[in-house]
Protein backbone atom coordinates (compact mmCIF):
# COMPACT_ATOMS: atom_id res chain seq x y z
CA UNK A 1 0.00 0.00 0.00
CA UNK A 2 2.72 2.21 0.97
CA UNK A 3 4.29 2.17 -3.19
CA UNK A 4 0.70 2.96 -4.26
CA UNK A 5 0.64 6.04 -1.76
CA UNK A 6 4.63 7.43 -2.68
CA UNK A 7 3.79 7.18 -6.70
CA UNK A 8 0.58 9.48 -6.59
CA UNK A 9 2.38 11.78 -4.37
CA UNK A 10 5.21 11.77 -6.96
CA UNK A 11 2.24 12.28 -9.80
CA UNK A 12 1.50 15.01 -7.58
CA UNK A 13 4.64 16.45 -6.70
CA UNK A 14 5.48 16.65 -10.96
CA UNK A 15 4.18 19.40 -12.85
CA UNK A 16 5.02 20.75 -16.38
CA UNK A 17 8.17 22.74 -14.90
CA UNK A 18 8.82 25.94 -17.15
CA UNK A 19 12.61 26.54 -15.73
CA UNK A 20 14.94 23.89 -15.58
CA UNK A 21 18.27 24.44 -13.91
CA UNK A 22 21.29 23.96 -16.55
CA UNK A 23 23.96 22.84 -14.38
CA UNK A 24 22.14 19.95 -13.07
CA UNK A 25 22.24 16.60 -15.21
CA UNK A 26 20.28 13.81 -14.88
CA UNK A 27 22.00 10.33 -14.42
CA UNK A 28 21.84 8.22 -17.28
CA UNK A 29 20.80 5.35 -15.06
CA UNK A 30 17.65 7.13 -14.71
CA UNK A 31 17.13 8.08 -18.47
CA UNK A 32 17.47 4.44 -19.23
CA UNK A 33 14.70 3.45 -16.60
CA UNK A 34 12.38 6.07 -18.38
CA UNK A 35 13.20 5.45 -22.21
CA UNK A 36 12.60 1.29 -20.79
CA UNK A 37 9.03 2.60 -19.47
CA UNK A 38 8.33 4.05 -23.00
CA UNK A 39 9.58 0.64 -24.37
CA UNK A 40 7.11 -0.99 -22.38
CA UNK A 41 4.40 1.27 -22.92
CA UNK A 42 1.04 -0.32 -24.39
CA UNK A 43 0.28 0.00 -28.54
CA UNK A 44 -2.57 -0.32 -30.42
CA UNK A 45 -2.03 -4.75 -32.14
CA UNK A 46 1.58 -4.35 -30.70
CA UNK A 47 3.17 -2.46 -33.23
CA UNK A 48 5.03 0.06 -31.86
CA UNK A 49 4.45 2.55 -34.78
CA UNK A 50 6.81 5.01 -33.50
CA UNK A 51 10.23 5.32 -32.19
CA UNK A 52 12.50 7.30 -29.78
CA UNK A 53 15.10 10.02 -29.56
CA UNK A 54 16.89 10.48 -27.13
CA UNK A 55 19.12 13.55 -27.79
CA UNK A 56 22.16 14.85 -25.38
CA UNK A 57 23.78 16.84 -27.77
CA UNK A 58 23.82 20.54 -26.90
CA UNK A 59 24.03 21.94 -30.87
CA UNK A 60 21.06 19.95 -31.62
CA UNK A 61 19.21 20.96 -28.99
CA UNK A 62 20.21 24.55 -29.60
CA UNK A 63 18.77 24.39 -33.44
CA UNK A 64 15.72 22.82 -32.62
CA UNK A 65 15.01 25.33 -29.69
CA UNK A 66 14.01 28.17 -32.26
CA UNK A 67 11.75 26.59 -33.89
CA UNK A 68 9.80 25.47 -30.62
CA UNK A 69 8.99 29.35 -29.75
CA UNK A 70 12.26 29.85 -27.68
CA UNK A 71 11.14 26.97 -25.16
CA UNK A 72 14.40 27.02 -22.47
CA UNK A 73 13.50 23.84 -21.11
CA UNK A 74 14.75 22.36 -24.39
CA UNK A 75 18.32 23.43 -23.78
CA UNK A 76 17.97 24.20 -20.01
CA UNK A 77 17.03 20.73 -19.49
CA UNK A 78 19.98 17.86 -19.75
CA UNK A 79 17.86 15.31 -22.46
CA UNK A 80 15.12 16.13 -24.76
CA UNK A 81 12.92 12.93 -25.61
CA UNK A 82 11.49 13.16 -29.13
CA UNK A 83 9.06 10.93 -30.16
CA UNK A 84 8.57 10.36 -34.00
CA UNK A 85 5.48 8.65 -35.16
CA UNK A 86 5.51 6.60 -38.71
CA UNK A 87 4.37 8.36 -41.05
CA UNK A 88 2.04 5.55 -42.49
CA UNK A 89 1.80 2.11 -42.45
CA UNK A 90 3.36 -0.71 -44.66
CA UNK A 91 3.39 -3.80 -46.01
CA UNK A 92 6.80 -4.11 -45.01
CA UNK A 93 6.39 -2.35 -41.45
CA UNK A 94 3.72 -4.50 -40.01
CA UNK A 95 5.42 -7.77 -41.58
CA UNK A 96 8.32 -6.68 -39.23
CA UNK A 97 6.10 -6.53 -36.10
CA UNK A 98 4.84 -10.58 -37.31
CA UNK A 99 8.64 -11.68 -37.99
CA UNK A 100 9.75 -10.30 -34.32
CA UNK A 101 6.70 -12.03 -32.67
CA UNK A 102 7.17 -15.44 -34.34
CA UNK A 103 10.85 -15.40 -33.46
CA UNK A 104 10.72 -14.68 -30.11
CA UNK A 105 7.63 -16.69 -29.25
CA UNK A 106 8.67 -19.74 -30.63
CA UNK A 107 7.39 -19.83 -34.16
CA UNK A 108 4.79 -18.60 -37.06
CA UNK A 109 0.54 -20.08 -35.81
CA UNK A 110 -2.34 -19.64 -38.29
CA UNK A 111 -3.34 -17.30 -35.45
CA UNK A 112 -0.62 -14.62 -35.41
CA UNK A 113 -0.34 -14.73 -39.07
CA UNK A 114 -4.36 -14.19 -40.21
CA UNK A 115 -4.73 -11.93 -37.20
CA UNK A 116 -1.86 -9.35 -38.93
CA UNK A 117 -3.24 -10.51 -42.39
CA UNK A 118 -6.32 -8.60 -41.43
CA UNK A 119 -4.64 -5.70 -39.72
CA UNK A 120 -3.07 -4.97 -42.79
CA UNK A 121 -6.81 -5.34 -45.07
CA UNK A 122 -7.84 -2.50 -42.94
CA UNK A 123 -4.49 -0.73 -42.78
CA UNK A 124 -3.42 -0.23 -45.81
CA UNK A 125 -6.19 1.11 -47.82
CA UNK A 126 -6.50 4.03 -45.52
CA UNK A 127 -4.76 7.44 -46.43
CA UNK A 128 -1.43 7.99 -45.07
CA UNK A 129 -2.87 10.63 -43.29
CA UNK A 130 -5.14 8.69 -41.60
CA UNK A 131 -2.42 6.32 -40.32
CA UNK A 132 -0.59 8.76 -39.50
CA UNK A 133 -2.61 9.69 -36.62
CA UNK A 134 -3.17 6.61 -35.16
CA UNK A 135 0.30 6.23 -35.01
CA UNK A 136 0.63 9.20 -33.33
CA UNK A 137 -2.02 8.70 -30.70
CA UNK A 138 0.21 5.12 -29.60
CA UNK A 139 3.10 7.62 -29.01
CA UNK A 140 0.94 10.13 -26.70
CA UNK A 141 0.66 6.72 -24.50
CA UNK A 142 4.37 6.46 -24.36
CA UNK A 143 4.43 10.03 -23.52
CA UNK A 144 2.16 8.93 -20.83
CA UNK A 145 4.55 6.34 -19.32
CA UNK A 146 7.63 8.32 -19.53
CA UNK A 147 5.92 11.34 -16.97
CA UNK A 148 4.90 8.78 -14.81
CA UNK A 149 8.21 7.14 -14.82
CA UNK A 150 10.20 10.53 -14.82
CA UNK A 151 8.08 11.96 -11.60
CA UNK A 152 8.79 8.22 -9.80
CA UNK A 153 12.61 8.75 -10.62
CA UNK A 154 12.37 12.79 -9.42
CA UNK A 155 12.83 13.61 -12.75
CA UNK A 156 11.68 16.70 -13.63
CA UNK A 157 9.96 17.18 -17.77
CA UNK A 158 7.49 19.15 -19.53
CA UNK A 159 5.60 17.66 -22.23
CA UNK A 160 5.74 19.51 -25.56
CA UNK A 161 3.49 19.99 -28.51
CA UNK A 162 4.86 23.57 -29.44
CA UNK A 163 7.03 23.32 -32.15
CA UNK A 164 6.92 23.61 -36.04
CA UNK A 165 6.98 19.61 -36.87
CA UNK A 166 8.37 20.16 -40.77
CA UNK A 167 11.36 22.02 -39.55
CA UNK A 168 12.07 19.60 -36.68
CA UNK A 169 11.92 16.79 -38.84
CA UNK A 170 14.19 18.65 -41.08
CA UNK A 171 16.67 18.95 -38.39
CA UNK A 172 16.74 15.53 -37.19
CA UNK A 173 16.31 14.44 -40.88
CA UNK A 174 13.08 12.41 -39.96
CA UNK A 175 11.23 12.23 -43.69
CA UNK A 176 14.13 10.35 -44.70
CA UNK A 177 13.15 7.76 -42.18
CA UNK A 178 9.68 7.70 -42.89
CA UNK A 179 9.18 9.42 -39.32
CA UNK A 180 7.49 12.61 -38.36
CA UNK A 181 7.68 14.45 -35.31
CA UNK A 182 4.80 14.08 -32.95
CA UNK A 183 5.98 15.71 -29.67
CA UNK A 184 8.92 15.71 -27.30
CA UNK A 185 9.80 16.03 -23.49
CA UNK A 186 12.73 17.81 -21.82
CA UNK A 187 14.14 16.20 -18.54
CA UNK A 188 16.02 17.63 -16.47
CA UNK A 189 15.68 19.43 -12.94
CA UNK A 190 13.39 22.50 -12.08
CA UNK A 191 15.14 25.46 -10.84
CA UNK A 192 12.57 26.92 -7.97
CA UNK A 193 14.33 30.49 -7.88
CA UNK A 194 13.13 30.96 -11.57
CA UNK A 195 9.84 28.96 -12.05
CA UNK A 196 6.59 30.71 -11.68
CA UNK A 197 4.81 27.81 -11.87
CA UNK A 198 6.55 25.55 -8.89
CA UNK A 199 4.44 26.54 -5.99
CA UNK A 200 1.35 27.34 -7.45
CA UNK A 201 -1.55 24.52 -6.36
CA UNK A 202 -1.95 21.65 -8.49
CA UNK A 203 -5.48 22.19 -9.95
CA UNK A 204 -7.52 19.40 -11.46
CA UNK A 205 -10.90 19.01 -11.94
CA UNK A 206 -12.47 16.92 -8.71
CA UNK A 207 -13.50 13.23 -8.95
CA UNK A 208 -17.25 14.14 -8.59
CA UNK A 209 -17.21 16.35 -11.73
CA UNK A 210 -14.57 14.43 -14.00
CA UNK A 211 -15.38 10.99 -12.81
CA UNK A 212 -18.83 9.14 -13.99
CA UNK A 213 -19.32 6.05 -11.87
CA UNK A 214 -21.69 3.42 -13.80
CA UNK A 215 -22.35 0.57 -11.69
Amino acid sequence: MTGKIMFLEKLNWRYATKKMDPSKTVPEEDVAKIVEAVQLAPTSSGLQPYELLVIRNADVRAAIRPVAWDQAQITDGSHLLVFAAWDDYSEARIDAVVDQMAEERGGRSDMLQGYYDRLKAMYLPRTDEENYAHAARQAYIGLGFALAAAAELGVDSTPMEGFDPAQVDEILGLKAKGMRSVLWLPLGYRDESGDWLVNLKKVRKPLGTFVTNID
